[in-house]
């Protein structure tokens, strides 16, 4: 239902973010871009928003146990196979992904309280308890971090929506 843009297809506002995947990826426009293209808005704003998540203090395998969490969660196939190999490029341990992938919790206790609280922030919609936040705190993480989780949070989520919305493969 949803097109899939080409370069020449996009709405304007959408062409240089596409033509700048294009030349990083061999001329190769993925399937979701084309189609979120539809909106610039959403396109641009959600790689802003993964740019900026990319050089927050959450450190890199943390953030995608993040991400991992929210793409399994809201069932995003898209999500999911990106995330891994994301973490396959982290040099993450196989149990670990298979761990995320099957929406479990990991064994290592650091990634499993960042799990554990992102899952609290989504079914609480913010609300967590004082204990949540003392759990991830016990683990090393910061209140910058538990920030961070949030605007991961967002970010994912419309991602996510959106990639199940307009059927992205």
């Amino acid at each position: 239902m949803f097109t899939t843009h080409t370069l020449e297809t996009a709405p304007r506002e959408s062409q240089p973010t596409m033509r700048t995947i294009a030349e990083r990826s061999d001329g190769a426009i993925p399937e979701a871009v084309a189609r979120l293209a539809t909106s610039p808005e959403l396109l641009n704003g959600f790689l802003a928003l993964s740019a900026s998540l990319e050089s927050c203090t959450l450190d890199p395998l943390a953030r995608e146990v993040v991400i991992m969490t929210i793409a399994v969660r809201n069932q995003c196939r898209v999500c999911v196979a990106m995330h891994t190999g994301k973490l396959h490029a982290l040099d993450a341990e196989p149990e670990l992904v298979a761990t995320l992938r099957e929406n479990r919790s990991p064994s290592d206790a650091r990634l499993a309280s960042i799990r554990a609280f992102t899952l609290d922030v989504l079914a609480t919609a913010g609300a967590v308890d004082d204990d949540s936040l003392k759990t991830l705190f016990a683990h090393g993480y910061t209140e910058r971090n538990a920030l961070e989780v949030v605007m991961a949070i967002g970010a994912y989520t419309m991602s996510t929506f959106a990639n199940r919305l307009v059927r992205a493969a």
